[in-house]
């Protein structure tokens, strides 16, 4: 391994660090995939309020397969030969390792993209369920959700790359921003991420009190409240496996911080950078709760039956 990024971590750590990493992550890309191939075999199911889960689920399913790559590539990502002959290696830092920055770009930019995919799930709960917004009515301003979710990320990976806060990760063997740095992860990681949670939070706690009024005026009518309440519990459900985790993944920054890789006097507790990954798959792997329903049966079902259908035509032919 590099030698300067084994200050902190005993090389014992590093290797149980990569293997934890490695198969959340292999577990997070399986539960994600089958969320997308849901939604691509029966799209019609899948409507706004809704839809946004389905991006998250694929900006979480690239988060895992470049957490994968880190896992399967070892050190070539994250240690750069200085003096080949003296088999001396330090972490890679900055843009001029292509796999580190693709992979840093990956990671930062679908991360990023799934807390605005999660504001807008919450936002778009908030229209359908506060403001009476039909499904057409929130389709019909799919284009400023897509715009949001992807230029901004956008926006901020192309300005890290620009300042070279690139920084190789021993413990993941990946790359990312504000390892090296305290100011990048306070800018670039923490603030935004504890931002989107904040608003996303707050879109959902009115969507709730607007349930709540709409259940309460329906009790009085003597109206049946069962599929509302239904949905409530779901929404609180997935709401408290995003926002948990997310919350916990803030925490473990908030504590990292205090610990510059560079020149802290004392060592962080390895336990909270395992805690950090695992809660970051965490929210990719229950993505799927979602579709976990009889539907989601019924749609596999619907698709193997066309499968085997066209399949008995081709003989046939």
């Amino acid at each position: 391994n590099c030698p300067n990024g084994l200050m902190y971590f005993r090389e014992e750590e590093v290797k149980f660090g990569r293997l934890w990493v490695g198969i959340w992550s292999i577990l997070c890309c399986v539960s994600t995939l089958f969320t997308v191939l849901t939604y691509l075999i029966d799209m019609r199911r899948f409507r706004y309020p809704e839809r946004p889960i389905i991006f998250l689920s694929g900006c979480y399913f690239m988060v895992a397969v470049a957490y994968a790559a880190g896992f399967f590539l070892e050190d070539k990502v994250v240690c750069i030969d200085k003096f080949k002959e003296d088999g001396y290696k330090t972490v890679a830092q900055g843009t001029k390792k292509e796999g580190c920055t693709i992979l840093f770009m990956i990671l930062y930019f679908f991360g990023m993209a799934s807390s605005i995919w999660w504001v807008i799930l919450s936002l778009t709960w908030f229209l359908s369920a506060g403001m009476k917004w039909g499904h057409e009515a929130i389709e019909a301003n799919s284009q400023y959700f897509h715009l949001a979710a992807w230029a901004v990320p956008a926006a901020k990976t192309i300005t890290i790359l620009a300042m070279g806060q690139v920084d190789g990760d021993l413990l993941t063997g990946v790359c990312y921003v504000g390892i090296f740095s305290v100011d990048s992860l306070r800018g670039f990681v923490l603030a935004p991420l504890f931002v989107y949670l904040f608003i996303g939070t707050s879109f959902l706690l009115a969507g709730f009190v607007s349930l709540f009024r709409i259940r309460t005026i329906m009790k009085h009518d003597g109206t049946k409240t069962e599929k509302l309440e239904k949905l409530m519990v779901r929404i609180g459900v997935f709401s408290v496996l995003y926002t948990v985790p997310a919350t916990i993944v803030i925490a473990c920054y908030f504590y990292e911080q205090a610990f510059p890789y560079n020149f802290a006097p004392m060592t962080p507790d390895f336990t909270v950078f395992m805690i950090k990954y695992l809660m970051t798959m965490i929210v990719g792997i229950t993505s799927g709760f979602w579709i976990w329903s009889g539907k989601t049966l019924q749609s596999w079902r619907r698709f193997y039956k066309r499968l085997s259908n066209s399949n008995q035509g081709e003989t046939t032919v």
